[in-house]
């Protein structure tokens, strides 16, 4: 019987790995970093400092191109030829991690896209580069492109949700769904990531921040207060569950956190707020702030 992968692993049990030169076909780390309305340069900085043995997974090139939203999933082939040619099959088991200051960022994004391709062999780093560094574990600016391997993936449909399906379910209230952007962005009193989208959410929508399900050194929470979490803001685990945010970055942390209390079926809407906002009529934009013109 196969080993139960473990969705979150700690610094040390990587660092443990590395030392016994684990990091291989078997096992791959990923540098899943993607900041959005940053200027930061990820790969430059990749380039400078990351862990032994991984490799930068870009969030803006293993994606749909031909959409006009960002950071939608790519086609199962486009996925397969991507995570291939940095050494992954199918039998690999994946670590990602971001270099975000929060701790946690974009990880979850890349954990979500592999699970949502068919890969279960994937964990995220708790705490991520900032914790790596801060527990005195090595660095590196080396880098060996990988060998390529072969990796099928197979797309489960039935996590990705549409406009359609959120417009829907705004009318036949049959699903709950979670949104992980910061209040203020929720509420329309903050400015949203993208300059030609205002902040504010659609009807039903309930706001969990994604800061809320990590600690506040930047690790994720344990799964009891998960639990809490999710109880406390009114959601039931036992009914249908999606996740949004802006970019459908952040709302992977949801699908992560209800993942790890054993809810594995949460669907991610993929356009999310950007998309949202663009398409919907003006009466299912609630917000404080400023909202959209007819």
């Amino acid at each position: 019987m196969v080993a139960q992968i473990r969705a979150v692993v700690s610094g040390q049990w990587l660092a443990n790995a590395a030392k016994t030169k684990l990091v291989g076909p078997k096992l791959r780390v990923l540098d899943g970093t993607y900041v959005p309305r940053s200027k930061r340069n990820h790969r430059h900085e990749f380039n400078q400092r990351h862990l032994p043995g991984a490799s930068f997974f870009d969030l803006n090139e293993c994606c749909d191109k031909s959409s006009q939203y960002d950071n939608m999933l790519p086609t199962s082939s486009d996925f397969s030829r991507y995570v291939g040619d940095l050494g992954i099959g199918n039998d690999t088991h994946v670590v990602v991690y971001d270099t975000s200051d929060f701790g946690s960022l974009s990880a979850p994004r890349v954990w979500w896209m592999f699970r949502v391709f068919g890969h279960s062999l994937v964990s995220v780093l708790d705490g991520g580069f900032k914790h790596w560094l801060a527990d005195g574990h090595p660095v590196t600016s080396d880098y060996s492109k990988l060998e390529k391997r072969d990796f099928q993936a197979n797309l489960n449909q039935s996590w990705v949700k549409s406009f359609e399906d959120v417009l829907e379910n705004i009318k036949t209230k049959q699903v709950q769904v979670v949104d992980s952007r910061s209040a203020g962005r929720f509420r329309g009193t903050e400015p949203e990531a993208k300059k030609d989208v205002l902040p504010g959410h659609f009807p039903g929508a309930i706001n969990i921040p994604f800061t809320s399900l990590l600690d506040s050194s930047g690790k994720h929470h344990n799964t009891e207060t998960l639990a809490k979490v999710f109880q406390e803001n009114g959601v039931d685990l036992e009914k249908p569950l999606w996740a949004s945010c802006s970019l459908g970055i952040t709302a992977c942390h949801v699908i992560l956190a209800a993942y790890r209390l054993g809810y594995s079926g949460v669907g991610l809407y993929d356009g999310s707020w950007t998309e949202f906002f663009k398409r919907a009529p003006p009466e299912y934009i609630i917000s404080e702030g400023e909202g959209k013109k007819v």
